[in-house]
């Protein structure tokens, strides 16, 4: 009896390891292991030259790439690097690129609202206020909206940068000092400025701080003081306005359309969230650095236009904004919603705007 029970129980566990291991066997089959796949494989460039992209993109580049653990890579170039920046859109659409970090206006975004992005003339006074626009007051659904009429291009991501404040060869004390001035500006910026006599320049990224040293350019009025510093244009002007024109550029990120599709759905969300936390890092290196190299920089002498006679420069950029609002039915919509948040945040008081 004994005998029996002993062989049954050995019988049983043979079969249960020939079962179990046949197991095994089928599942290895059915699921191939990922890393043995080739990794999708990306080109993104973005408007930065280098010293820039350092802190605008690379960080986030980076971690996607650490977190996506060999399933996708991302490339990262720096500005013209690949194609000119005036191209940067097109290229994407093209499939030259699978993406792009950029404002809308100096990528030549062929859409109603690229007018806005980069520096809308005092569309914003802090960072803050971009994603607020964006997430809380409607332009995200408008983006999404102009971009899905562009064939080939897939709108992601809006977020906001430094603001826009000129930096010069000249200290300029009063408005009358504009006039005559080359400046390397974006284009819809410039075009609002050109009001006041200043001469607005498009250049190669890279080639901005050898035009202002042989005097081609008389400045910059393309960022804020900490990306002067950060890129070497702090060396090659002297004079830094405290007034700005914008308070925050606004940029996104672009994919093309066929390239993102075919992206599974757990790398798309990976992706959002890079792109998040490249949002979130631009928030807190640009607050810092505004206030620290003012303070403590070293390198330029600060000027200021007085208050009252700046917003002559303020006033006008009301009529620059009923011109736009004037281009179509959607460039009204979101003329309206600017004018609507600026009240509200007049309203709001401190810390929102300050009288």
């Amino acid at each position: 009896m004994n005998d029996r029970i002993k062989i049954s129980k050995r019988d049983f566990f043979k079969k249960a390891g020939a079962v179990t291991a046949g197991a095994v066997g089928a599942s290895t089959l059915a699921m191939p292991y990922v890393r043995a796949q080739s990794p999708i494989k990306w080109r993104l460039q973005t408007y930065a030259g280098p010293a820039l992209a350092e802190h605008v993109c690379k960080p986030a580049v980076d971690a996607f790439n650490k977190a996506a653990n060999g399933e996708m890579v991302i490339e990262m170039y720096t500005a013209d690097q690949l194609v000119p920046q005036g191209e940067l859109f097109r290229a994407v659409q093209a499939g030259t690129l699978d993406a792009a970090q950029s404002d809308d206006d100096s990528a030549a975004a062929p859409v109603d609202v690229a007018v806005f992005g980069a520096y809308f003339p005092f569309a914003s006074r802090y960072s803050l206020d971009i994603p607020t626009l964006w997430e809380w007051y409607g332009l995200k659904e408008i983006w999404q909206e102009a971009y899905s009429e562009v064939q080939g291009v897939t709108w992601l991501s809006a977020g906001s940068w430094d603001p826009c404040n000129f930096a010069t060869t000249k200290p300029i004390r009063s408005v009358e000092d504009l006039k005559g001035l080359r400046v390397y500006m974006f284009p819809t910026g410039g075009r609002f400025m050109q009001r006041f006599g200043v001469v607005p320049v498009s250049l190669p990224y890279e080639d901005v701080q050898v035009a202002i040293q042989t005097g081609e350019l008389d400045g910059i009025c393309w960022c804020g003081i900490t990306e002067c510093y950060t890129v070497g244009w702090a060396d090659v002007t002297k004079y830094y306005l405290t007034n700005n024109i914008s308070g925050a550029w606004a940029g996104s990120f672009f994919a093309n359309t066929e390239k993102w599709n075919a992206v599974p759905d757990h790398l798309k969300q990976l992706f959002q969230m890079a792109m998040d936390t490249s949002h979130y890092y631009r928030q807190h290196w640009y607050w810092w650095g505004e206030a620290h190299y003012r303070t403590t920089g070293g390198k330029y002498e600060l000027t200021t236009i007085p208050g009252a006679e700046w917003k002559t420069v303020e006033d006008e950029a009301q009529k620059f904004w009923d011109d736009i609002a004037s281009q179509s039915p959607r460039c009204a919509k979101v003329v309206k919603i600017l004018k609507d948040y600026r009240e509200t945040m007049e309203k709001a008081g401190p810390p929102y705007r300050y009288a």
